[in-house]
């Protein structure tokens, strides 16, 4: 089957802007990893890339169905290469409707949608919807409250401080990762935070939620839309920051081994089941506290935990989206091995001779392109090991072999 994946940031999303290293390392790795595992299951793959990154020939198991420099072009390139497709799957953010938008276009065409159905997409994307929708299931939730960005910051930290308490999380309604969030503990940072997200999202309202202390996790799944399986518990490692630096996700780890993985196995089950149209692969993500998981969102789309689990699946992941998506059937073995680790680099930007050093490099999944423009690039660093020690010092390894790679004077 000919099977087209487009990634949006490597794809041409930010064709007239800047290309977000911090990002694209997440969305690369996606990308490679899913293309690598379709091909290894038999199927042919075609994508879009945006020409800054098809400039420095990034090791990718992909046929590049076109360069482009536009926004419109990678529209463009994106419905033409979909037509010519048996099936896609879109790697996308969901804030301002944009995953959603771009699946619709997938199902107008007629052509097999790997993703989840665009009504789908749009319950769980909305994070307020999803927390009432949850509610109703009776699942732990954080403590919320609503806002709009034009409310008079004196009354939502008033609000915040009465109802929630400090420290706070402030957050858009759509947001992906740690897009726009902040942790809050006074009106200052109150006011900060509702500006910085103005500058981030287009959304009128956002929500405030209680600060769950805990351990950071997600599930992995595969759904049918009727039944869901979940595959793998992963740790995830989470930066939450004031207004005045970007929060993160910075890596994670799967499987994570945890006293309570299966009741937050029927937890993110009982979630994923509850929304008509979830289909393939599906992420929960959680809060593992002392007293019980709490149920943060859902994530109806391929996330970063991927690229952790297909070092650990005993089955070819991307093979079971696919079935489960387009025939509805659930891999039967889901074993797992060992232990895989993966972390954002950060690093210098690197000259081109030493960027094509690092795709030779074990473990260096994104390199780290220098589109940037600043002077910085981020790289998507793992490792794999039979113990999470083996596989922390593995990764440990590999990114102290990246960072003294690009040490060394370029030509």
């Amino acid at each position: 089957m000919r099977i087209l994946v487009y990634e949006f940031v490597s794809g041409g999303g930010n064709a007239e802007d800047s290309l977000p290293s911090n990002v694209l390392s997440e969305g690369f790795s996606m990308l490679r990893g899913l293309t690598a595992d379709f091909k290894a299951a038999g199927h042919s793959v075609a994508t879009v890339l945006d020409s800054r990154l098809a400039a420095f020939n990034p090791p990718l198991e992909a046929e590049c169905e076109a360069r482009v420099t536009s926004r419109a072009a990678s529209e463009e390139a994106f419905e033409t290469a979909a037509k010519s497709a048996e099936a896609a799957y879109v790697i996308a953010p969901e804030s301002g409707g944009l995953l959603r938008t771009l699946v619709e276009k997938i199902e107008k065409i007629g052509m097999g949608s790997l993703n989840c159905t665009s009504s789908a997409i749009s319950t769980a994307a909305n994070k307020l919807i999803f927390l009432e929708h949850a509610k109703h299931l009776g699942l732990s939730t954080p403590k919320s409250l609503v806002f709009r960005v034009g409310d008079r910051i004196d009354e939502i930290t008033e609000s915040i401080k009465n109802e929630l308490g400090f420290p706070a999380i402030v957050k858009p309604v759509d947001g992906v990762s740690c897009s726009g969030l902040s942790i809050v503990s006074d009106r200052r940072q109150v006011e900060r935070a509702v500006e910085k997200l103005k500058a981030t999202h287009s959304s009128e309202v956002f929500l405030a939620q209680e600060d769950v202390v805990g351990e950071a996790a997600s599930v992995s799944l595969f759904s049918t839309d009727n039944e869901a399986l979940p595959v793998t518990l992963n740790r995830q490692n989470i930066s939450l920051n004031t207004p005045r630096t970007e929060s993160s996700y910075d890596g994670g780890i799967v499987p994570s081994d945890s006293p309570s993985k299966q009741e937050v196995f029927s937890i993110a089950k009982k979630a994923a089941k509850s929304i008509p149209g979830l289909r393939g692969y599906i992420g929960v993500d959680l809060v593992l506290t002392k007293e019980m998981p709490v149920v943060i969102e859902v994530n109806p789309r391929l996330t970063t935990s991927y690229i952790g689990l297909r070092m650990v699946s005993g089955f070819n992941p991307a093979q079971a989206l696919i079935d489960s998506a387009l025939e509805r059937k659930l891999p039967v073995d889901c074993e797992t091995f060992g232990y895989s680790s993966f972390v954002k680099v950060k690093t210098r930007k690197p000259k081109k001779d030493l960027l094509f050093k690092t795709y030779e490099l074990t473990g260096v999944f994104a390199p780290p392109f220098p589109i940037s423009r600043d002077r910085s690039a981020f790289a998507m660093v793992t490792s794999h090991g039979e113990t999470l020690q083996t596989a922390l010092s593995r990764l440990e390894k590999n990114r102290n072999t990246l960072l003294t790679t690009l040490d060394a004077k370029g030509e």
